[in-house]
């Protein structure tokens, strides 16, 4: 009983650590406010601030564009995983 208690005690830790090294995700909406090509990030009409990974065409960004999308947060910032934009 008591290897068993220890043994979901430090499989609990790991999870914990994984999850939180690993950053977390969430979903962005919402319509471009402000696009800033040279370093790769944007704001959205909230205030929020979303940087856009290498790989992505930030040249199809446009301020008034709508935008939904995930992002995973990573040393504090919201970084675009996925993003699909609309006029």
């Amino acid at each position: 009983m008591r290897k068993t208690l220890v043994a979901v005690l430090v499989g609990t830790a790991l999870l914990f650590a994984l999850s939180v090294s690993s950053g977390w995700a969430g979903q962005i909406a919402g319509k471009i406010q402000t696009v800033n090509h040279s370093e790769r990030h944007f704001v959205l009409e909230d205030g929020t601030h979303v940087w856009v990974a290498e790989g992505f065409p930030i040249e199809t960004l446009k301020e008034g564009a709508a935008v939904e999308g995930a992002y995973e947060e990573r040393d504090g910032q919201k970084i675009a995983t996925t993003l699909k934009v609309s006029d």
